[in-house]
Order: C-alpha cells, then structure tokens, then sequence
C-alpha cells in the first residue's frame, strides 16, 4: 500500500510525548522522521520508565512513542554538527519542536530562520501555554496542564478531590491536534506552495477537549455546573448517566429512552413522580441515581446486561486491560502488533487508522541513539563545514 505521506521528510528536534506523539502519527501514515538527539543522552525520555520493563538499553515508553523513526545526534553547540542540521532541515518537507518559548530561536532553528533556509518549509511548534501571556515560562508538564485547564475539577463525583485522568492526555490530545494542522498545513502547500507555521499548546489543547461543556457554560450565564453527588461521570448529564457497582462488578449507564422503561426493567420501585418529567432526570439526578444503585447492587453485571442490553439500553460492562485483552471485540480489531530493532523485541499498538481497508502497522522498533546519523550524513551529503 502507498500510504498517503510517502516522500515526506520530517525533522524532529522535539522530546518527551507531545511532540513525538506528533511524529509518530505522521511516521504511521509514511512520512520519513528524523529524530534529533543529543550525544550521549539523546531525548530524556529514553530513560523516563513508567516500569522496570528495560528493552535494549531504552523502554517500552521511549518504544511505543519512537517506533518506526531514525535518529540524529547532533550537539547544538558544535559548529559542524549545526551546519549539517542547517543543511538537513533545509531539504525538510516538516521541521517540529515542543521546547519552551524562546529556546529553539535560541538556538537558530526557530520558524523564521528554518524558513529562511527553506520557504516552502511546514514547521510545527508545541508549548504549554502559547507563545506569550503570564503562563508562557512555566513547565508544560501534563499534570499541570491538566490542573489549569479545569479538567481535574470537572472530572469525579461531587464530594470527590481534583482527580487527574489516568494518561497524559494534555501531551496526547496536543500532539494529535498538530498533526492535523501539520496534515492541513502539508494539503496547502500541495495546491499552492506555500508552507506555514502550525502552533498549539498543551492547555489550547485541553481547552478544545472541553469544547462541548465550555460552550454550554459560555451560553448559560456563566453558572459552574454540579457534578453529581452519586456516581459522577459527566457534570452536565442527568441520571441515570454514570458507573455503578454490581454484585460482583461495575457497570456504565448512559443515556436511556425513558426513565420509566429502565425502572420497569429493573424493577425499580419509587421513580413514578418523575416518569415524564424532562427536567426531572437532572433536577432530581441524585436522588434518582441512588435508587438505581441500590437496584443494581442486588445482581451480577451478566444479569443486567441479559436484561438491558436486548431492551436498547445503552450499557456497558467496566472492563481492565486483562479482560478487554481477553475478549473476541479486541481481537477482531487487532491493534496489537510486534517491533522489532535493535536488541529490541516487544509488542505495542498500531495507529488507530485504516487507508483502504488495511491497519497501519510497521514493525520497526524505535531507533538506538544516532543509530542512522552516519547513513544520513552519506544521503543528504551533509558535511560539518556546509
């Protein structure tokens, strides 16, 4: 299969997950990424372990991010070192960076000199606050990001603390929002040749992963929603929307076609004075939600799946990564797939894209540090003095 960005030459001077999140996914759909590094260290995420699990001198994280790149080692303050990575960004179709404000212009490869050297040149630029305001010095670490952004407040139940989400989602959702504008920038260039600078941030990135309830507050006077004393999970829907525990599980209710048909289901006495009533599943979200989890207390999650599934409600059993593994759904999707490199040999997953019917998988391991800079150096021709 051609895949959509075969030919394209992407030059990665970012580290850690935001940026290389970026990279990866345009790596998935065929773009060539080389990955700049410093000697000897190379990105810190190289040794940022989220376990134990050392695989060829790196880790599964470093691996999962990294696969199916080349990498670079370059020292920014050595004359000849720079004077190939000016020659090499000068061929590049993509130029990315994720450091703070102010320091890849420090160190000459910022947008306006890349595109001075090469006008046709995409450049592609992730911060943690933007580019100026009284946030733009701080870390733009995920957790932190989170924090200011509103999402740790929104998310739990009413009387739960600020409860972070179990990924880094601020770096994900960043780095999946400039490879769009990366994608975009790149569809532009095509028909007119004009290459560009693409920015976002991590807590830019947030904020539009809130779009939906932002604009509902925006539009409602400004009033801070509630989030439900029972069973919180979504501070803007009413009952029965959220996780309850099972006799021997959990099981997620969304939304429902009446509150009556569910309570006939489950045999749920007590809900009649709000059968019919549109405002009632909010207004009265507690009280109705604590009647439903006492029902639901008194069976396994099998038993209300057999009754609620076949009825249309829209249910779910609360799956870990064992039993999800385990199951014929995840199989069928087949996400997993094995890389290999060098001394390197583990099992993640694939983009979560199909291009005419067939998965993008590539079975290259993430590269050992400046393990392509030599076969670079002989294709680009670079040369320390150019």
């Amino acid at each position: 299969m051609t895949l959509p960005l075969d030919g394209i030459l992407v030059v990665d001077f970012s580290q850690f997950l935001s940026g290389p999140l970026c990279a990866l996914r345009l790596a998935d759909l065929g773009a060539r990424v080389i990955k700049i590094e410093r000697p000897g260290t190379g990105d810190l995420c190289r040794t940022l372990y989220l376990s134990d699990t050392e695989i060829g001198g790196t880790n599964s994280l470093f691996h999962a991010i990294n696969r199916n790149k080349e990498s670079f080692t370059a020292d920014l303050r050595d004359a000849g070192d720079r004077a190939m990575l000016t020659a090499l960004v000068a061929k590049a179709d993509v130029v990315m960076q994720n450091f703070r404000p102010g320091v890849i212009e420090r160190q000459g490869f910022g947008y306006e000199a890349v595109k001075a050297l090469n006008p046709g040149v995409v450049y592609g630029s992730i911060s943690g606050y933007g580019e100026e305001g009284p946030w733009v010095d701080l870390p733009g670490q995920d957790l932190l990001a989170q924090a200011r952004s509103g999402l740790l407040w929104l998310t739990g139940s009413r009387d739960d603390p600020p409860m972070p989400m179990g990924l880094a989602v601020a770096d994900m959702m960043a780095g999946n929002a400039l490879a769009q504008g990366i994608l975009a920038a790149l569809v532009r260039k095509a028909r007119t040749g004009q290459g560009g600078k693409v920015e976002t941030s991590l807590i830019e990135a947030l904020l539009d992963f809130q779009f939906e309830v932002l604009t509902t507050y925006l539009n409602d006077g400004k009033r801070q929603p509630v989030r439900s004393a029972v069973n919180g999970a979504h501070a803007y829907l009413g009952a029965p929307y959220g996780v309850y525990r099972t006799k021997d599980a959990w099981l997620a209710l969304a939304m429902t076609p009446s509150l009556e048909r569910l309570a006939g289901l489950m045999g749920i006495g007590g809900l009649e004075g709000f059968y019919g009533d549109a405002s009632a599943a909010m207004t009265h979200r507690d009280e109705i939600k604590a009647r439903i989890a006492e029902a639901v207390a008194t069976e396994t999650t099998a038993h209300w799946l057999a009754i609620l599934q076949p009825a249309d409600i829209w249910c779910a059993e609360v799956l870990d990564w064992l039993a999800l593994m385990q199951s014929e759904a995840f199989r069928r999707l087949g996400m997993v797939q094995h890389i290999t490199g060098p001394g390197a040999a583990l099992d993640t997953l694939r983009g979560p894209l199909r291009i005419d019917g067939k998965a993008l998988c590539h079975d290259r391991a993430a590269p050992a540090l400046g393990e392509g800079r030599d076969r670079i150096i002989r294709e680009f021709g670079l040369r320390a003095g150019s």
